[in-house]
């Protein structure tokens, strides 16, 4: 058959790492603080250690959670600490920032506990589109856990990836 069409990405050796099936289970949180403080704004310590004694933290069990303040208040370094002791039994993991920083600081652990012998002298394809809220910066810390192993790293879908790196 002259006119057969063949699969030339299907038969090629190369190998694609699609972020998304790396993205855990459990719920993302915003934990703000705010409405703990006094008048939104004074840090009052005995209050707002009963109030974190008092509270059911129980209730993000199995979630990631990011500790934040949205009012202008000046929170001391202790009060997260106190509040990630809490939730430590609880939680995958505790930060203070965003929820994007939050996604970032899972995918930084997932990378690195990521066991890339496989990959060695091939040539990959990290795939761009994703359904889950992969941060762009999962995507460069793969690159470069990729580079030293790989024969060359691309970026997008098979029939339509970006060259990035070649090795010489």
């Amino acid at each position: 058959m002259k006119d057969e069409i063949i699969n030339r990405v299907a038969n090629s050796k190369l190998v694609t790492v699609n972020l998304e099936d790396y993205y855990p289970q459990g719920e993302r949180v915003l934990f703000d603080i705010k409405d703990w403080l006094y008048e939104g704004f004074v840090l009052r310590e005995t209050d707002f250690r009963n109030q974190v004694s008092a509270f059911d933290w129980s209730q993000f069990q199995g979630q990631y959670i990011a500790l934040t303040c949205s009012s202008d208040a000046i929170i001391p370094g202790w009060a997260y600490m106190l509040l990630s002791i809490h939730l430590e039994p609880y939680v995958q993991k505790t930060l203070v920032g965003s929820l994007d920083n939050l996604e970032t600081a899972i995918y930084q652990d997932i990378i690195q506990d990521l066991d890339v012998s496989e990959f060695e002298g091939k040539p990959i394809i990290i795939k761009g589109c994703s359904n889950k809220p992969v941060p762009q910066n999962a995507y460069i810390m793969l690159a470069n856990k990729l580079k030293p192993l790989a024969k060359s790293i691309m970026y997008g879908e098979a029939c339509s990836s970006v060259p990035l790196y070649k090795k010489k």
